[in-house]
């Protein structure tokens, strides 16, 4: 599996910085993870959704550290990309 397109939309906000969309193999799509600020840098959450007890549980997510760290780098690659543009400021 492939990551054939990574789409970064910034928003300026305190912790969340971006909405992501990335295609795999020209033909799945997966819209809404995030660029989230913690306090060890820049990661990548996954889609979710808010359960009816106020937690949050991925609608999709990687099975593997390998495929979550091959969609951790490209998704940061992509945003360092769009901020570099000068699209947001990044802090």
């Amino acid at each position: 599996m492939e990551v054939t397109e990574v789409r970064v939309f910034p928003v300026d906000e305190e912790k969340l910085k971006a909405y992501v969309t990335i295609t795999f193999d020209d033909c799945f799509v997966v819209r809404d993870l995030k660029v989230i600020k913690g306090n060890n840098g820049l990661f990548v959450a996954m889609p979710s959704k808010k359960r009816r007890d106020g937690t949050f549980r991925d609608t999709a997510h990687p099975l593997d550290n390998r495929t979550r760290e091959t969609i951790e780098s490209k998704v940061l690659e992509e945003y360092r990309k769009e901020i570099e543009k000068g699209s947001s400021v990044i802090t």
